[in-house]
């Protein structure tokens, strides 16, 4: 006897596409997690000065890190071209993203600009291209530093692949540069991930 399928269950997809994610990111929150404390253990307590400019936007901080980690060449786009910064800010953003995620990204400029400064007593952003190469250079020699510098590039990375309706891969930038052909059908902007967790 033939049976047909049973439709598929709209509820179910959204919970088993909502715990795939959190599967995804059960690793990464574990990662993450313990490399808050670690890179609290890196710096040292804060002076006044560095409290204030702790204050600050991370925005600029985080797109000047970004700028180092994947730079632009002639044929090539870098973190500007793809939007890594608006990409990001749409993942830090996002409500499903979970809070200890949120805080490690940006606590992490933090942490850098207090180095920074008491490094070269200026900020990571007033930091010439050399300076800045050396103070991640340095970060990135502990596993905390590793930690968050490979968490920045992660989201450089998807940002570099994934369509431009999620804010990154501008004028489909880095797939023109890999010669990558996506697939179809492409999301439209009412039917994106955020918005299918929402269904």
């Amino acid at each position: 006897m033939n049976r047909k399928p049973a439709p598929p269950n709209r509820h179910r997809k959204k919970q088993s596409l909502f715990h795939w994610r959190e599967q995804l990111l059960s690793r990464r929150r574990f990662l993450l997690a313990a490399a808050g404390g670690g890179l609290a253990c890196l710096f040292p307590l804060a002076s006044m000065a560095d409290k204030q400019a702790m204050q600050q936007d991370p925005w600029p901080v985080i797109d000047a890190v970004q700028q180092q980690l994947f730079p632009g060449e002639p044929g090539i786009p870098g973190a500007r071209e793809i939007n890594a910064l608006g990409y990001l800010q749409f993942v830090v953003n996002d409500k499903t993203l979970p809070q200890e995620d949120r805080d490690f990204i940006l606590q992490g400029t933090t942490w850098l600009q207090g180095m920074s400064t008491k490094k070269y007593r200026r900020g990571f952003t007033q930091l010439n291209n050399n300076e800045r190469e050396q103070l991640l250079r340095l970060i990135a020699g502990s596993e905390a530093g590793e930690n968050w510098l490979s968490t920045l590039l992660l989201y450089i990375f998807e940002a570099l692949l994934s369509d431009p309706v999620y804010g990154g891969n501008t004028g489909e930038a880095g797939w023109q540069w890999l010669a990558h052909t996506p697939g179809f059908p492409r999301p439209p902007a009412d039917k994106t991930f955020v918005q299918l967790l929402k269904i």
